[in-house]
């Protein structure tokens, strides 16, 4: 599925105001989970079994980092990353490039501005070839720490690697705070990439969108014609402003595309607003 089709399926990132959402909600019966009460924990568990009646596919992970807590909801839920692997893609041609003495090229540096603001699968293709492919990917998976994050054996596509919203979790916070497997420049670069993906691209977990927002992002969604005829459909990001700050990664396996990106996006409004309520403990 070329980007130009994939591309042509999304609505565009959705307003702030409570209860707000992408305007085909309605069409894939995936309405915002009633406003929940209680403390933050109480409602994310509320929301989110909301969310995951009938569609046991369905995970997320988040850490609150002003409370430095975590929460996960199916945390360990494994699936395929579609185009959120392209933030390991970069991150592997990055390090490559660093291994062999260097900084990563202008040729490669606009390759991977393409693959992370624009999700060009194409771009995608020629870093994860110069980085080494899946052998690449699966060491810098073990260097993360991502236990449950690696290729399929079947299929050396990057788009088939297997992750989980904790893995995802976990990479996210290794991009922000640093590990020995990323230098320092390349992490920050990495993170000014995942800043500015084009609006149509900024539903999920980047439903938040105001001057005052920040959000640092990336989707995947493709669907598995040769298997079980469905999509994945996946968001990971960090989201700060008007007194939240957190981490949030949700991984989703349903019937189509339309369902998945409401999916995703109602998760996405919900944690939000709850955020907005106080801190998790």
């Amino acid at each position: 599925m070329t980007d130009l089709t994939r591309r042509g399926l999304l609505l565009g990132a959705a307003t702030l105001g409570a209860g707000t959402l992408l305007s085909a909600c309605s069409k894939t019966n995936v309405p915002l989970a009633p406003s929940p009460s209680g403390d933050v924990r109480a409602q994310l568990d509320a929301v989110m079994a909301t969310y995951s009646k009938d569609r046991p596919q369905l995970g997320m992970a988040l850490r609150d980092r002003r409370s430095n807590t975590t929460y996960d909801f199916n945390g360990s839920y494994s699936s395929q990353s579609a185009s959120m692997a392209k933030v390991m893609i970069v991150l592997m041609a990055l390090r490559k490039a660093r291994q062999d003495g260097g900084t990563l090229s202008i040729e490669n540096r606009a390759l991977a501005t393409k693959a992370i603001e624009n999700s060009n699968n194409d771009a995608a293709d020629a870093l994860w070839a110069y980085a080494g492919g899946p052998d690449a990917y699966a060491k810098l998976a073990k260097d993360l720490g991502m236990a449950n994050t690696k290729r399929d054996p079947s299929k050396d596509f990057w788009s088939w690697t297997w992750t989980t919203p904790l893995d995802q979790r976990l990479l996210l916070e290794k991009i922000m705070s640093g590990s020995p497997a990323i230098d320092n420049d390349d992490r920050g670069w990495l993170w000014g990439l995942m800043d500015a993906v084009q609006a149509d691209q900024r539903w999920g977990v980047g439903v938040p969108s105001a001057p005052d927002v920040n959000v640092e992002m990336k989707n995947g969604w493709v669907l598995f014609s040769s298997s079980d005829k469905q999509w994945a459909v996946n968001s990971i990001g960090h989201v700060q402003g008007r007194t939240r700050d957190y981490v949030l990664t949700i991984m989703s396996r349903v019937p189509d595309f339309a369902t998945g990106r409401d999916l995703t996006s109602a998760i996405g409004q919900s944690v939000w607003d709850i955020m907005g309520s106080g801190q998790l403990a």
